[in-house]
Protein backbone atom coordinates (compact mmCIF):
# COMPACT_ATOMS: atom_id res chain seq x y z
CA UNK A 1 0.00 0.00 0.00
CA UNK A 2 1.83 3.19 -0.58
CA UNK A 3 1.47 6.13 1.94
CA UNK A 4 -0.88 9.23 0.86
CA UNK A 5 1.04 11.88 0.79
CA UNK A 6 -0.61 15.80 1.15
CA UNK A 7 -0.89 16.13 -2.28
CA UNK A 8 -3.16 13.40 -2.98
CA UNK A 9 -5.44 13.80 0.59
CA UNK A 10 -9.01 13.54 -0.26
CA UNK A 11 -10.83 16.92 -1.39
CA UNK A 12 -13.47 15.99 1.30
CA UNK A 13 -10.86 15.92 4.18
CA UNK A 14 -9.15 18.99 2.97
CA UNK A 15 -12.43 20.61 2.65
CA UNK A 16 -13.69 19.71 6.00
CA UNK A 17 -10.28 20.83 7.90
CA UNK A 18 -10.99 24.28 5.93
CA UNK A 19 -14.37 24.76 7.00
CA UNK A 20 -13.51 23.74 10.54
CA UNK A 21 -11.16 26.58 10.38
CA UNK A 22 -13.77 29.28 9.31
CA UNK A 23 -16.32 27.99 12.14
CA UNK A 24 -13.04 28.85 14.82
CA UNK A 25 -12.09 32.30 13.09
CA UNK A 26 -15.97 32.68 13.70
CA UNK A 27 -15.63 31.81 17.28
CA UNK A 28 -15.00 34.48 20.64
CA UNK A 29 -12.52 31.90 22.50
CA UNK A 30 -10.31 31.43 19.56
CA UNK A 31 -8.06 34.20 18.90
CA UNK A 32 -4.80 32.86 16.67
CA UNK A 33 -3.68 29.53 14.65
CA UNK A 34 -2.47 27.96 17.75
CA UNK A 35 -5.92 28.08 19.51
CA UNK A 36 -7.20 26.78 16.27
CA UNK A 37 -5.15 23.62 16.92
CA UNK A 38 -6.25 23.31 19.88
CA UNK A 39 -9.29 23.08 19.83
CA UNK A 40 -9.53 20.82 17.03
CA UNK A 41 -7.15 18.65 18.27
CA UNK A 42 -9.68 17.50 21.45
CA UNK A 43 -12.49 17.05 19.23
CA UNK A 44 -10.46 14.91 16.75
CA UNK A 45 -9.21 12.86 19.73
CA UNK A 46 -12.68 12.04 21.09
CA UNK A 47 -13.56 11.40 17.25
CA UNK A 48 -10.28 8.90 17.07
CA UNK A 49 -11.36 7.41 19.87
CA UNK A 50 -14.84 6.61 18.99
CA UNK A 51 -13.59 5.17 15.93
CA UNK A 52 -10.77 3.24 17.67
CA UNK A 53 -13.59 1.71 19.77
CA UNK A 54 -15.56 0.44 17.36
CA UNK A 55 -12.84 -1.07 15.47
CA UNK A 56 -11.65 -2.81 18.83
CA UNK A 57 -15.17 -4.07 19.22
CA UNK A 58 -15.57 -5.92 15.92
CA UNK A 59 -12.43 -7.30 16.44
CA UNK A 60 -13.95 -8.97 19.72
CA UNK A 61 -16.78 -9.61 17.97
CA UNK A 62 -15.04 -11.50 15.52
CA UNK A 63 -13.34 -13.80 18.55
CA UNK A 64 -16.46 -14.13 20.25
CA UNK A 65 -15.33 -11.83 22.91
CA UNK A 66 -17.07 -9.32 24.76
CA UNK A 67 -15.99 -5.93 24.61
CA UNK A 68 -15.54 -3.21 27.39
CA UNK A 69 -15.75 0.52 26.03
CA UNK A 70 -13.08 2.96 27.50
CA UNK A 71 -15.60 5.25 27.45
CA UNK A 72 -18.84 5.34 29.43
CA UNK A 73 -22.03 5.21 26.98
CA UNK A 74 -23.14 8.53 28.44
CA UNK A 75 -19.45 10.29 26.88
CA UNK A 76 -19.41 8.49 23.85
CA UNK A 77 -18.66 10.56 20.55
CA UNK A 78 -21.90 8.64 19.02
CA UNK A 79 -24.55 9.58 21.86
CA UNK A 80 -23.91 13.38 22.60
CA UNK A 81 -21.34 14.67 19.63
CA UNK A 82 -22.87 12.88 16.52
CA UNK A 83 -26.18 10.83 17.59
CA UNK A 84 -27.26 8.78 14.47
CA UNK A 85 -31.11 7.50 13.46
CA UNK A 86 -31.27 5.50 10.68
CA UNK A 87 -27.61 6.34 10.04
CA UNK A 88 -28.37 9.93 9.13
CA UNK A 89 -27.71 12.99 11.98
CA UNK A 90 -30.09 12.64 14.57
CA UNK A 91 -30.34 16.57 15.35
CA UNK A 92 -32.96 15.94 17.51
CA UNK A 93 -31.48 14.48 20.20
CA UNK A 94 -28.38 16.06 19.62
CA UNK A 95 -27.78 19.09 21.96
CA UNK A 96 -26.67 22.41 21.08
CA UNK A 97 -26.36 26.04 22.33
CA UNK A 98 -26.38 26.71 25.96
CA UNK A 99 -26.65 23.29 27.06
CA UNK A 100 -24.10 21.60 24.70
CA UNK A 101 -21.89 24.06 26.70
CA UNK A 102 -22.82 23.34 29.65
CA UNK A 103 -22.74 19.34 29.46
CA UNK A 104 -18.87 20.21 27.83
CA UNK A 105 -17.34 21.64 30.21
CA UNK A 106 -19.37 20.48 33.29
CA UNK A 107 -19.46 17.13 32.55
CA UNK A 108 -17.64 15.46 29.79
CA UNK A 109 -14.39 17.51 30.71
CA UNK A 110 -14.22 16.34 34.20
CA UNK A 111 -15.25 12.63 32.97
CA UNK A 112 -12.59 12.66 31.10
CA UNK A 113 -10.00 13.92 33.63
CA UNK A 114 -10.34 11.69 35.83
CA UNK A 115 -8.81 8.92 33.68
CA UNK A 116 -5.77 10.04 34.57
CA UNK A 117 -6.45 8.72 38.21
CA UNK A 118 -7.83 5.92 37.51
CA UNK A 119 -5.32 4.49 34.52
CA UNK A 120 -3.18 1.17 35.60
CA UNK A 121 -0.35 2.89 34.25
CA UNK A 122 0.97 6.46 32.11
CA UNK A 123 1.54 4.01 28.71
CA UNK A 124 -2.02 3.68 28.13
CA UNK A 125 -4.47 5.22 26.58
CA UNK A 126 -6.55 5.72 29.51
CA UNK A 127 -3.75 7.49 30.97
CA UNK A 128 -3.65 9.92 27.30
CA UNK A 129 -7.33 10.79 27.54
CA UNK A 130 -6.67 11.78 31.17
CA UNK A 131 -3.70 13.68 30.73
CA UNK A 132 -4.80 15.36 28.07
CA UNK A 133 -8.13 17.15 29.05
CA UNK A 134 -6.37 17.72 32.11
CA UNK A 135 -4.25 20.33 29.85
CA UNK A 136 -6.59 21.59 27.50
CA UNK A 137 -9.86 23.66 28.32
CA UNK A 138 -12.92 23.96 25.74
CA UNK A 139 -12.32 27.57 24.36
CA UNK A 140 -15.75 27.22 22.64
CA UNK A 141 -18.52 29.98 24.36
CA UNK A 142 -21.12 29.28 21.54
CA UNK A 143 -22.61 25.95 21.65
CA UNK A 144 -23.47 26.63 18.27
CA UNK A 145 -20.14 27.11 16.95
CA UNK A 146 -19.06 23.85 18.47
CA UNK A 147 -21.98 22.32 17.26
CA UNK A 148 -21.03 22.91 13.54
CA UNK A 149 -17.51 22.33 14.56
CA UNK A 150 -18.61 18.23 15.92
CA UNK A 151 -20.45 17.59 12.25
CA UNK A 152 -18.01 18.52 10.77
CA UNK A 153 -15.06 16.37 12.19
CA UNK A 154 -18.17 13.69 12.22
CA UNK A 155 -16.95 13.16 8.32
CA UNK A 156 -13.95 12.13 9.11
CA UNK A 157 -12.93 8.56 10.05
CA UNK A 158 -9.98 6.84 10.65
CA UNK A 159 -10.74 3.42 9.82
CA UNK A 160 -7.40 3.01 7.92
CA UNK A 161 -4.43 3.59 7.75
CA UNK A 162 -4.41 5.37 4.31
CA UNK A 163 -7.17 7.82 6.19
CA UNK A 164 -4.67 8.48 9.07
CA UNK A 165 -1.97 9.27 6.98
CA UNK A 166 -4.06 11.79 4.80
CA UNK A 167 -5.27 13.52 7.83
CA UNK A 168 -1.64 13.55 9.28
CA UNK A 169 -0.78 15.34 6.50
CA UNK A 170 -3.56 18.30 7.05
CA UNK A 171 -2.70 18.05 10.88
CA UNK A 172 1.08 18.86 9.74
CA UNK A 173 -0.34 21.81 7.42
CA UNK A 174 -2.42 23.43 10.43
CA UNK A 175 1.43 22.78 13.06
CA UNK A 176 3.01 24.09 9.96
CA UNK A 177 1.04 27.39 10.11
CA UNK A 178 0.97 27.94 13.67
CA UNK A 179 4.59 28.77 13.17
CA UNK A 180 3.10 31.55 11.97
CA UNK A 181 0.50 32.29 13.95
CA UNK A 182 2.80 35.27 16.43
CA UNK A 183 3.17 34.72 20.13
CA UNK A 184 5.54 31.50 20.02
CA UNK A 185 3.75 29.40 17.54
CA UNK A 186 7.04 28.73 15.87
CA UNK A 187 8.73 26.67 18.44
CA UNK A 188 6.33 24.03 17.37
CA UNK A 189 7.50 23.76 13.63
CA UNK A 190 11.09 22.57 12.84
CA UNK A 191 11.57 22.34 8.89
CA UNK A 192 10.40 18.79 8.06
CA UNK A 193 13.50 18.34 5.53
CA UNK A 194 15.74 19.39 8.17
CA UNK A 195 14.31 16.86 10.26
CA UNK A 196 14.29 14.40 7.45
CA UNK A 197 18.46 14.45 6.64
CA UNK A 198 18.65 14.19 10.35
CA UNK A 199 17.55 10.89 10.57
CA UNK A 200 18.93 9.67 7.23
CA UNK A 201 22.26 10.57 8.87
CA UNK A 202 21.89 8.65 12.07
CA UNK A 203 19.60 6.09 10.36
CA UNK A 204 17.36 4.77 12.82
CA UNK A 205 16.58 1.36 13.13
CA UNK A 206 13.42 -1.02 14.68
CA UNK A 207 14.20 -2.65 18.02
CA UNK A 208 15.97 1.13 19.10
CA UNK A 209 14.54 3.33 20.93
CA UNK A 210 14.60 6.93 19.37
CA UNK A 211 13.71 10.03 22.18
CA UNK A 212 13.15 13.38 21.82
CA UNK A 213 13.48 15.22 25.28
CA UNK A 214 11.83 18.28 23.80
CA UNK A 215 9.41 17.11 21.26
CA UNK A 216 6.94 20.05 20.54
CA UNK A 217 4.60 18.97 17.78
CA UNK A 218 6.52 15.49 18.00
CA UNK A 219 7.98 16.50 14.03
CA UNK A 220 10.82 14.37 14.79
CA UNK A 221 8.94 11.19 15.99
CA UNK A 222 6.69 11.57 13.61
CA UNK A 223 9.17 11.54 10.63
CA UNK A 224 10.97 8.44 12.44
CA UNK A 225 8.33 6.64 12.24
CA UNK A 226 7.55 7.18 8.30
CA UNK A 227 11.45 6.56 7.87
CA UNK A 228 10.70 3.16 9.52
CA UNK A 229 7.51 2.12 8.23
CA UNK A 230 7.61 3.99 4.18
CA UNK A 231 10.39 2.96 2.02
CA UNK A 232 11.23 5.71 -0.51
CA UNK A 233 9.10 5.67 -2.67
CA UNK A 234 6.16 5.96 -0.42
CA UNK A 235 5.32 2.11 -0.35
CA UNK A 236 4.79 0.43 3.35
CA UNK A 237 7.65 -1.66 4.09
CA UNK A 238 7.05 -5.53 4.28
CA UNK A 239 7.18 -5.22 8.49
CA UNK A 240 6.88 -8.20 10.76
CA UNK A 241 3.96 -8.24 12.95
CA UNK A 242 6.35 -7.92 15.96
CA UNK A 243 8.32 -5.45 14.49
CA UNK A 244 5.24 -3.86 13.29
CA UNK A 245 4.13 -4.15 17.11
CA UNK A 246 7.46 -2.92 18.50
CA UNK A 247 7.37 0.27 15.94
CA UNK A 248 4.10 1.21 17.16
CA UNK A 249 4.51 0.49 21.32
CA UNK A 250 8.44 0.73 22.00
CA UNK A 251 10.54 2.78 19.30
CA UNK A 252 9.27 6.53 19.70
CA UNK A 253 9.44 8.11 22.96
CA UNK A 254 9.28 11.88 23.90
CA UNK A 255 8.95 14.58 26.59
CA UNK A 256 7.17 17.87 26.54
CA UNK A 257 6.57 20.53 29.14
CA UNK A 258 4.09 22.99 27.80
CA UNK A 259 0.26 21.75 27.85
CA UNK A 260 -0.69 22.89 24.36
CA UNK A 261 2.62 21.33 22.67
CA UNK A 262 2.00 17.83 24.35
CA UNK A 263 -1.57 17.42 23.18
CA UNK A 264 -0.80 18.32 19.82
CA UNK A 265 2.36 15.86 20.09
CA UNK A 266 -0.15 12.81 21.24
CA UNK A 267 -2.80 14.25 18.15
CA UNK A 268 0.28 13.82 15.88
CA UNK A 269 1.53 10.69 16.49
CA UNK A 270 -1.81 9.26 16.98
CA UNK A 271 -2.83 9.95 13.18
CA UNK A 272 0.71 8.80 11.95
CA UNK A 273 -0.34 5.22 13.23
CA UNK A 274 0.93 5.25 17.15
CA UNK A 275 -2.50 4.53 19.11
CA UNK A 276 -1.19 4.98 22.73
CA UNK A 277 2.31 7.62 22.45
CA UNK A 278 5.30 7.26 24.61
CA UNK A 279 4.67 10.76 25.36
CA UNK A 280 5.17 11.64 29.10
CA UNK A 281 4.04 15.78 30.18
CA UNK A 282 6.98 17.07 32.14
CA UNK A 283 10.01 19.25 32.85
CA UNK A 284 12.47 17.33 31.06
CA UNK A 285 15.11 19.48 32.87
CA UNK A 286 13.55 18.56 36.33
CA UNK A 287 14.95 15.03 36.02
CA UNK A 288 18.33 14.97 38.27
CA UNK A 289 21.55 13.16 35.96
CA UNK A 290 22.92 11.38 38.63
CA UNK A 291 19.88 9.09 38.76
CA UNK A 292 19.97 8.00 35.18
CA UNK A 293 20.45 4.49 34.49
CA UNK A 294 21.48 2.23 31.59
CA UNK A 295 17.79 1.34 31.34
CA UNK A 296 16.60 4.80 31.13
CA UNK A 297 18.69 4.99 27.67
CA UNK A 298 18.24 5.34 24.41
CA UNK A 299 19.71 3.95 20.86
CA UNK A 300 19.38 7.35 19.13
CA UNK A 301 18.26 10.98 20.02
CA UNK A 302 17.08 13.59 17.67
CA UNK A 303 15.80 16.78 18.84
CA UNK A 304 15.72 20.87 18.15
CA UNK A 305 16.57 22.14 21.75
CA UNK A 306 14.27 25.04 22.92
CA UNK A 307 16.53 28.69 22.32
CA UNK A 308 16.40 31.57 24.70
CA UNK A 309 14.95 29.82 27.68
CA UNK A 310 16.44 30.35 31.43
CA UNK A 311 16.27 28.33 34.12
CA UNK A 312 16.38 28.70 38.22
CA UNK A 313 18.85 27.54 39.98
CA UNK A 314 17.33 24.89 41.70
CA UNK A 315 16.75 23.09 37.93
CA UNK A 316 20.47 23.25 37.32
CA UNK A 317 21.48 21.82 40.25
CA UNK A 318 20.60 18.56 38.12
CA UNK A 319 23.35 18.92 36.23
CA UNK A 320 27.33 18.87 36.41
CA UNK A 321 27.62 21.69 34.27
CA UNK A 322 25.83 24.58 36.46
CA UNK A 323 23.81 27.20 33.82
CA UNK A 324 21.11 28.92 33.28
CA UNK A 325 20.98 28.38 29.37
CA UNK A 326 17.98 25.70 28.69
CA UNK A 327 20.02 24.72 25.55
CA UNK A 328 23.29 23.44 27.20
CA UNK A 329 21.25 21.92 29.91
CA UNK A 330 19.35 20.04 27.34
CA UNK A 331 22.69 19.20 25.63
CA UNK A 332 23.95 17.78 28.90
CA UNK A 333 20.63 15.71 29.32
CA UNK A 334 20.54 14.23 25.65
CA UNK A 335 24.47 12.95 26.07
CA UNK A 336 23.70 11.39 29.30
CA UNK A 337 20.68 10.06 28.12
CA UNK A 338 22.58 8.44 25.20
CA UNK A 339 23.81 4.47 24.94
CA UNK A 340 27.19 3.37 24.61
CA UNK A 341 27.59 3.94 20.80
CA UNK A 342 24.32 6.08 20.29
CA UNK A 343 23.48 8.09 17.77
CA UNK A 344 22.34 11.75 17.93
CA UNK A 345 21.54 14.39 15.86
CA UNK A 346 20.59 18.10 17.93
CA UNK A 347 19.52 21.67 16.60
CA UNK A 348 21.23 23.91 18.65
CA UNK A 349 21.80 27.72 18.31
CA UNK A 350 25.12 28.31 16.48
CA UNK A 351 26.50 30.27 19.26
CA UNK A 352 26.85 26.90 21.26
CA UNK A 353 30.17 26.88 19.35
CA UNK A 354 31.70 29.90 20.06
CA UNK A 355 30.61 31.38 23.61
CA UNK A 356 33.42 32.14 25.72
CA UNK A 357 31.67 31.73 29.00
CA UNK A 358 32.98 28.84 31.09
CA UNK A 359 29.89 26.76 31.33
CA UNK A 360 30.04 26.67 27.40
CA UNK A 361 33.54 26.00 26.75
CA UNK A 362 32.91 22.91 29.46
CA UNK A 363 30.18 21.75 27.57
CA UNK A 364 32.27 21.58 23.99
CA UNK A 365 35.13 20.00 26.21
CA UNK A 366 32.49 17.70 27.46
CA UNK A 367 30.95 16.51 24.22
CA UNK A 368 34.71 16.63 22.21
CA UNK A 369 36.40 13.96 24.99
CA UNK A 370 32.98 11.76 25.25
CA UNK A 371 31.73 11.69 22.23
CA UNK A 372 32.67 11.37 18.61
CA UNK A 373 31.21 15.04 16.93
CA UNK A 374 31.90 14.06 13.47
CA UNK A 375 29.23 16.56 11.58
CA UNK A 376 28.20 19.71 11.83
CA UNK A 377 25.68 21.36 9.73
CA UNK A 378 25.72 25.07 9.72
CA UNK A 379 22.12 26.65 8.82
CA UNK A 380 21.04 30.15 7.22
CA UNK A 381 19.05 32.35 9.27
CA UNK A 382 15.69 31.81 7.54
CA UNK A 383 15.88 28.24 7.93
CA UNK A 384 13.72 28.98 11.26
CA UNK A 385 10.82 31.39 10.96
CA UNK A 386 12.61 33.22 13.93
CA UNK A 387 15.45 34.17 12.24
CA UNK A 388 17.75 32.60 14.19
CA UNK A 389 21.15 31.16 13.08
CA UNK A 390 21.38 27.22 13.90
CA UNK A 391 23.56 24.24 13.83
CA UNK A 392 23.39 20.66 13.57
CA UNK A 393 25.23 18.57 15.61
CA UNK A 394 25.38 15.20 14.79
CA UNK A 395 27.46 12.79 17.14
CA UNK A 396 28.18 9.39 18.17
CA UNK A 397 28.70 8.46 21.71
CA UNK A 398 31.96 6.26 23.34
CA UNK A 399 34.64 7.27 21.99
CA UNK A 400 36.17 11.03 21.63
CA UNK A 401 36.56 13.45 18.70
CA UNK A 402 39.20 13.20 16.79
CA UNK A 403 38.33 15.54 13.40
CA UNK A 404 34.77 17.67 12.61
CA UNK A 405 33.30 17.44 9.12
CA UNK A 406 31.18 20.99 8.38
CA UNK A 407 29.23 21.64 5.42
CA UNK A 408 27.88 25.34 5.50
CA UNK A 409 24.32 24.95 4.07
CA UNK A 410 24.06 27.82 1.04
CA UNK A 411 20.91 27.22 -1.12
CA UNK A 412 21.71 30.11 -3.51
CA UNK A 413 18.59 32.11 -2.15
CA UNK A 414 16.99 34.13 0.73
CA UNK A 415 14.31 31.73 3.02
CA UNK A 416 11.85 32.74 4.57
CA UNK A 417 7.62 31.92 4.66
CA UNK A 418 7.15 31.87 1.18
CA UNK A 419 10.30 30.32 0.06
CA UNK A 420 11.12 27.74 2.74
CA UNK A 421 13.93 25.09 3.43
CA UNK A 422 12.89 22.20 0.46
CA UNK A 423 14.46 18.62 0.77
CA UNK A 424 16.83 19.26 -2.86
CA UNK A 425 17.88 22.09 -0.57
CA UNK A 426 19.71 19.37 1.26
CA UNK A 427 20.96 16.74 -1.40
CA UNK A 428 24.38 17.96 -1.48
CA UNK A 429 24.84 17.60 1.87
CA UNK A 430 23.21 14.47 2.29
CA UNK A 431 26.30 12.95 -0.63
CA UNK A 432 29.27 14.53 1.09
CA UNK A 433 28.48 13.62 4.31
CA UNK A 434 28.35 9.84 4.08
CA UNK A 435 32.45 10.33 3.14
CA UNK A 436 32.71 13.45 4.81
CA UNK A 437 34.41 14.91 1.76
CA UNK A 438 35.48 18.15 1.30
CA UNK A 439 34.23 20.62 -1.65
CA UNK A 440 33.59 24.68 -1.51
CA UNK A 441 31.08 24.18 1.44
CA UNK A 442 32.33 21.39 3.11
CA UNK A 443 35.67 21.00 5.21
CA UNK A 444 37.31 19.26 7.69
CA UNK A 445 39.18 20.39 11.51
CA UNK A 446 41.38 17.84 13.22
CA UNK A 447 40.66 18.37 16.90
CA UNK A 448 44.28 18.53 17.75
CA UNK A 449 44.46 22.06 15.90
CA UNK A 450 41.38 23.53 18.60
CA UNK A 451 42.57 25.62 21.21
CA UNK A 452 42.46 23.62 24.29
CA UNK A 453 41.41 26.57 26.66
CA UNK A 454 38.34 27.56 24.47
CA UNK A 455 37.49 24.77 22.90
CA UNK A 456 35.79 27.21 19.73
CA UNK A 457 34.26 25.18 16.98
CA UNK A 458 32.56 27.90 15.28
CA UNK A 459 32.01 27.66 11.64
CA UNK A 460 35.12 29.19 9.21
CA UNK A 461 35.02 27.83 5.54
CA UNK A 462 38.36 28.40 4.64
CA UNK A 463 37.40 27.71 1.01
CA UNK A 464 35.39 30.91 1.46
CA UNK A 465 37.16 34.39 0.68
CA UNK A 466 36.35 36.51 3.61
CA UNK A 467 35.63 39.85 2.92
CA UNK A 468 38.68 42.26 3.59
CA UNK A 469 39.61 43.05 6.96
CA UNK A 470 38.67 46.74 7.86
CA UNK A 471 40.96 49.73 7.64
CA UNK A 472 42.94 51.60 10.62
CA UNK A 473 40.70 55.23 10.21
CA UNK A 474 44.06 57.10 9.81
CA UNK A 475 44.61 55.29 6.80
CA UNK A 476 40.87 55.91 5.20
CA UNK A 477 41.63 59.46 6.08
CA UNK A 478 45.10 59.24 3.99
CA UNK A 479 43.62 57.76 1.20
CA UNK A 480 40.65 60.28 1.02
CA UNK A 481 43.11 63.16 1.49
CA UNK A 482 45.43 61.81 -1.57
CA UNK A 483 42.37 61.37 -3.48
CA UNK A 484 41.55 64.92 -3.19
CA UNK A 485 45.02 66.40 -3.96
CA UNK A 486 45.05 63.81 -7.20
CA UNK A 487 41.51 65.91 -7.95
CA UNK A 488 42.79 69.31 -7.38
CA UNK A 489 45.70 68.79 -9.87
CA UNK A 490 43.54 67.17 -12.33
CA UNK A 491 41.18 70.30 -12.08
CA UNK A 492 44.31 72.42 -12.59
CA UNK A 493 45.37 70.91 -15.73
CA UNK A 494 41.86 71.12 -16.71
CA UNK A 495 41.66 74.97 -15.91
CA UNK A 496 44.80 75.77 -17.38
CA UNK A 497 43.37 74.29 -21.02
CA UNK A 498 40.19 76.77 -20.84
Amino acid sequence: MAAPTADKAPRMFEQTFKNLDDVLWKEAGCSSELDYTEQSSWILFLKYLDDLEQEYEQEAELGDIPYEYIIDAEYRWSTWAAPKKDGKPDRDNAKTGPDLIRFVDNKLFPYLQSFKESASSPETIEYKIGEIFSEIKNKFASGYSLRDALELVDQLTFGSQAEKHELSALYESKIKNMGNAGRNGGEYYTPRPLIRVMIQVVQPRIGERVYDGACGSAGFLCEAFNYLRYAPDGSSRPLKTDELDALETRTLYGKEKKSLAYVIAVMNLILHGVDAPNIIHANTLAENLADVQEKDRYHVILSAVPNGGKERPEIQQNFPIKTGETAFLFLQHFIKYLKAKGRAAIVLKNTTLSNSDNASKALRQELLENCNLHTVLDCPAGVYQSGVKNVVLFFDKGEPTQQVWYYQLDPGRNMGKTNPLNDNDLKEFIALQSTFADSEKSWSVKIADVDKDSFDLSVKNPNKQEAAALREPQAILDEIAGLDAESKAILDVIRGLL
